[in-house]
């Protein structure tokens, strides 16, 4: 029962420091009860002193505008290969979930990203981190994956109601996994660089790092798609 009342008392004296503020009672709470530096990180920047829906909207407004004027932007990749994109039919079918599936995995790794960077997971030396090598070989494969079987739905429908040649459908396979590929390269080492960036000025990385990864896969994606039209066709 002391017990209790002491970590009730820790967490009290935690829930009145400043935000944006580190302090070493953080560390002497998650040390002495084994309590995780997320849920006390949470506490702080998240309790008495704070509004946490005025707190979230400030912090991500920012970042939200910067997203959609970079989203905005991709459009104008396949604008300029309008007829030509339009002609390859698997690509049209594929556009919309290629979209979708390279935001889920820059939403992916940024929350796993986020997680680790609050439980204290990551190395100054991040680059040698074995739960980011974890991290990023399951991202490989997921896109792998996700690539095998997208533009396998999207040719066997274009095969079966239109028809399309084995060449035709060998460009597009590669078209989609060279930019999956890239892209979750980029979203990967974006996420860590960023959030590392703003865990460093105390900010909160999770309002920050979904919106800026998933607008960047949209206007990359669209511009490296268009790229590669223009080489295989």
């Amino acid at each position: 029962m002391k017990n209790k009342e002491k970590i009730k008392i820790y967490l009290e004296r935690i829930r009145k420091l400043k935000r944006e503020k580190h302090h070493p009672l953080i560390h002497e709470v998650h040390k002495k009860h084994n309590i995780s530096r997320q849920t006390l990180f949470y506490i702080k920047e998240y309790g008495k002193n704070s509004n946490v829906s005025g707190t979230i909207v400030r912090e991500s407004i920012k970042i939200l505008l910067l997203a959609s004027i970079i989203s905005s932007f991709g459009g104008l990749a396949l604008d300029r290969i309008e007829l030509l994109f339009l002609s390859i039919y698997p690509l049209v079918l594929l556009l919309p979930s290629l979209n979708n599936m390279i935001g889920n995995y820059g939403t992916i790794i940024s929350s796993r990203f986020s997680t680790m960077l609050y439980e204290g997971q990551v190395n100054k030396k991040w680059w040698k981190d074995p739960d980011l090598k974890k991290l990023f070989v399951q991202i490989m494969i997921i896109t792998l994956m996700g690539v095998i079987m997208s533009s396998g739905i999207a040719i066997a429908i274009t095969y079966f109601s239109q028809g399309i040649s084995f060449d035709v459908g060998l460009k597009v396979f590669f078209i989609v996994l060279i930019d999956a590929t890239i892209l979750a390269n980029i979203l990967f080492f974006i996420a860590i660089l960023a959030g590392l960036s703003l865990y460093k000025r105390k900010e909160d990385p999770n309002n920050f790092l979904i919106p800026l990864t998933t607008s960047i896969a949209d206007f990359a994606n669209m511009g490296i798609l268009a790229i590669l039209i223009l080489i295989l066709f």
